[in-house]
């Protein structure tokens, strides 16, 4: 029986790949990627040639069965996404849990995370923290809002910086205009910013100045009621 290998992979800076995510690339029978032209830039900076098959959110229900039973027929498979660890808000839960229901052993490597770097950065406390992924687009969006306002733990969501204001704009009216926040964009990459301060003092900046690049929000909770 083969294994399944989830791999992470730069969010920005190519220097962040690790030793052992490049050797796990070579050794793989097939690569996993979500868009194949993303993933063939980088192994083409790290020189390495594999046969790579797209697994991405369009097709993963439909091919999911199939590589399951690869991998349990002798494949080692290796499953990157375009940028962080595969399943983090990118493909990768559902060949993970079918895997596990055939007793196929799973092995995921530590590295890269937008997630991370923006909280331990932000300066809110993380020793506990929610992380609520990307928001829903439209249906459902404000009452994850109103749960999310109530957390009393660090809030951390991924958001699109086309969706940015409008989520600002929102969150005024759940979280309060005088809550502290940090957006953090482009990590790991030359623009790499932080910017810092309440939810209406970002609003305003964004509204001026349009957000660019990927991003992470992240939110001082809320005050315990006693």
């Amino acid at each position: 029986m083969g294994k399944l290998i989830l791999i992470p992979t730069p969010i920005g800076n190519l220097d962040d790949i690790t030793l052992r995510a490049i050797k796990a690339i070579e050794s793989v029978d097939l690569l996993l990627a979500e868009d194949t032209r993303t993933s063939g830039k980088l192994l083409q900076h790290l020189d390495i040639q594999k046969k790579m098959l797209p697994f991405h959110l369009n097709n993963e229900h439909q091919i999911v069965a199939r590589i399951a039973e690869q991998i349990k027929g002798g494949q080692t498979v290796g499953m990157i996404s375009d940028a962080g660890t595969p399943g983090i808000s990118d493909p990768g839960f559902l060949l993970v849990r079918a895997c596990v229901e055939l007793d196929i052993e799973v092995e995921c490597l530590p590295g890269p995370s937008a997630l991370i770097p923006a909280l331990v950065a932000s300066g809110f406390p993380c020793d506990k923290f929610y992380f609520e992924g990307f928001l829903p687009h439209k249906k459902g969006k404000q009452t994850r809002m109103k749960v999310l306002s109530e957390m009393i733990y660090t809030v951390v969501f991924y958001e699109s910086p086309h969706r940015l204001v409008k989520s600002l704009e929102m969150m005024k009216d759940f979280f309060g205009t005088d809550r502290p926040i940090v957006v953090a964009r482009e990590l790991s990459k030359k623009f790499e910013t932080y910017h810092r301060g309440t939810i209406e003092e970002l609003c305003d900046f964004f509204n001026q100045t349009a957000p660019k690049g990927e991003i992470v929000v992240v939110v001082k909770a809320a005050t315990q009621k006693v």
